[in-house]
């Protein structure tokens, strides 16, 4: 079957390029940047393609949605130089980031199951919230709210005359969330996620909706990886 598929027919750039709707160009920049094999050319130099470059080209194209461009690149990089040990790291390691995400998705779930609903800010002036009127709200020491800028928390801005630290009214928001969330248990490492997909997403209730979006996209990463593993594996069974 391997010689069967390195040797069998001869294919032209534009043979492999309409079944996938590419330029012959971008075959040529697939062969140059070592994710097909090199081809082999004619007396008259014109580049000679085969089916194995078929199954390089479809395991490439396969493992770019579940691995991003570059990191397919490199896993096609590898597999052509001999080197499968270092593909498969790096197969490891985009699955590994999907279990991350993963794990992400559900501490956002269960932090948002564990807060209670939050108080309607007050109106802020102008200029926002300083850190002193926010301590006192929340029942806080000041030191408490520069601690969790520190790890990220909180990124109020500061007054270009004073320095001082200004709160706006998402920042407001942000505080109380994880003042709640310190006060039920987690960590800051773990609402630090929380409120990153809750500025993502413009507050709690668009965040509430868009879980069930977040759920379909690491379906589809999932997925995606599966799909390129096997193209990956019928490329490497032709390869021999």
């Amino acid at each position: 079957m391997a010689r069967n598929l390195q040797t069998g027919g001869q294919l032209r750039p534009i043979d492999l390029a309409r079944g996938h709707g590419l330029s012959t160009q971008a075959i040529r920049n697939y062969e140059e940047a070592g994710i097909l094999p090199v081809a082999a050319r004619t007396p008259s130099g014109y580049r000679t393609y085969t089916p194995l470059h078929a199954r390089a080209l479809g395991a490439f194209l396969a493992l770019v949605p579940g691995h991003g461009h570059p990191t397919a690149t490199a896993i096609m990089q590898h597999v052509n130089r001999g080197a499968v040990d270092d593909a498969f790291r790096l197969i490891d390691e985009s699955h590994a980031r999907l279990l991350d995400d993963r794990r992400t998705l559900r501490a956002v779930e269960n932090a948002l199951r564990d807060l209670a609903p939050l108080p309607a800010p007050e109106p802020s002036g102008r200029g926002g919230t300083f850190i002193g009127p926010l301590a006192g709200e929340l029942g806080i020491r000041p030191a408490t709210l520069r601690k969790w800028e520190r790890a990220g928390l909180l990124s109020p801005r500061r007054d270009p005359l004073t320095g001082y630290r200004v709160y706006d009214e998402a920042d407001v928001r942000d505080a109380r969330l994880a003042h709640q969330l310190r006060r039920g248990g987690y960590l800051p490492a773990q609402i630090a996620p929380l409120l990153t997909q809750v500025r993502a997403a413009g507050g709690l209730e668009p965040l509430e909706a868009a879980l069930g979006d977040w759920h379909a996209r690491l379906s589809a990463r999932g997925r995606a990886l599966l799909t390129g593993a096997a193209e990956l594996e019928a490329y490497l069974r032709a390869r021999g």
